[in-house]
């Protein structure tokens, strides 16, 4: 056996990603509300063109930062309080269309090279569009947006969820128009809202219908509340991913010398590989992680559980995906490569179709990452 050759001194440790080299880099986002993500001059416009006049203010720079401070309160219910005055002003078609289209820029600007944004089309029937109209409005603006994309040199792909309030009782409705429209863009089934009190189960009507046709499901569980809400999305209600699925750290004890023990629920979702939809910003905002540092994201990721990065919603925590990213890299120390597994974890994950997934994969993040990993 041949002895290892000695060297003298080493290697420079590799620069950390910056903020605008990982904004170049292609990323892929599975957790995006519509309504959370509008531009703040857009909201006002809107609002003027609807007549609505409850703004705290038609400033757009000072509309943002009331956003960003209502939202940053610790409180999910807080947190969702803000969305009252998005929903107030997308309730026609072209207020929809404008919205998606603009999401659909605003990630390809971003890097963003697939996404899955959601929405719940039970939300804006208020002055009279029926849940179809809902639906087909946010599938045009998205048409719109990603042709508006191309001319600008971006390419993005992108798919819609349909979301059903866990607090109402529309989701078979959302559920079939979910099946009705897969052909067309939407990607998948979601329930959303207030976890406390409202479990899934009360859905597994909706879950049951989506999973014997073929569809895909996604959960928010496991933000607000804890592991029964976990439990009860992947064992009874079939979610193929799981919305933010922080409070699985519940579940995984740390000994003193840095090993885990995984419960049985924990090790379950990670042998799985139930991919959790992550978003770190939004997860210290709503009380759900008490700061960046000790989000479990950085856990759940040395254990290599099946984790995403996402932005949950940009206009409310101010965020973007090259933000979420670049504050990870600042925070955990992340490099290029750690950046690439989030990214390929996504788009494993998608709600799209296996070759699709692997053509994004090697054909657009790999080379892309390389070519990052390349630049001195």
């Amino acid at each position: 056996m041949t002895a290892p050759t000695a060297t003298t001194g080493t290697s420079p440790a590799p620069a950390a990603p910056s903020t605008e080299e990982i904004r170049k880099a292609p990323k892929v986002l599975l957790h995006d509300h519509l309504d959370g993500g509008l531009r703040a001059a857009s909201v006002i416009d809107l609002a003027d063109a609807v007549g609505y006049g409850a703004l705290p203010t038609r400033d757009p720079e000072e509309l943002a930062g009331w956003f960003l401070g209502a939202a940053h309160s610790g409180s999910l219910v807080r947190y969702l309080e803000t969305f009252g005055h998005t929903v107030a002003v997308m309730q026609t078609a072209e207020a929809l269309v404008r919205v998606a289209a603009e999401a659909a820029e605003d990630l390809a600007a971003d890097g963003v090279v697939y996404a899955e944004v959601r929405f719940a089309p039970e939300l804006h029937v208020e002055q009279g569009l029926a849940l179809p109209d809902v639906v087909e409005a946010v599938l045009e603006g998205f048409r719109v947006g990603t042709a508006r994309a191309a001319e600008q040199g971006h390419t993005i792909k992108v798919g819609c969820l349909l979301t059903a309030m866990r607090h109402a009782a529309r989701s078979r409705e959302i559920a079939e128009l979910a099946v009705r429209y897969r052909d067309a863009g939407v990607a998948g089934f979601d329930i959303a809202g207030a976890e406390k009190g409202f479990p899934p189960t009360r859905h597994l009507d909706a879950f049951e219908y989506v999973r014997q046709q073929n569809a895909h499901v996604t959960i928010h569980a496991g933000e607000a509340f804890g592991l029964p809400s976990i439990w009860e999305a992947v064992q009874w209600c079939g979610a193929d991913r799981l919305g933010h699925g922080v409070r699985i750290v519940d579940d995984i004890t740390v000994r003193s010398d840095g090993t885990a023990e995984l419960g049985r629920l924990a090790a379950w979702v990670r042998d799985m590989r139930i991919p959790l939809e992550m978003c770190p910003t939004s997860n210290v905002h709503t009380g759900a992680a008490t700061s960046l540092a000790d989000h479990p994201i950085g856990l759940l990721r040395d254990l290599r559980f099946r984790v995403t990065v996402n932005t949950d919603n940009r206009l409310m925590s101010g965020c973007s995906m090259t933000s979420e990213m670049a504050a990870l890299v600042e925070t955990f120390g992340y490099g290029w490569a750690d950046l690439q597994w989030f990214t390929v974890n996504s788009m494993k994950s998608a709600f799209i179709h296996f070759d699709e997934r692997l053509a994004l994969i090697e054909d657009v993040i790999k080379p892309g990452y390389a070519a990052a990993m390349a630049r001195p």
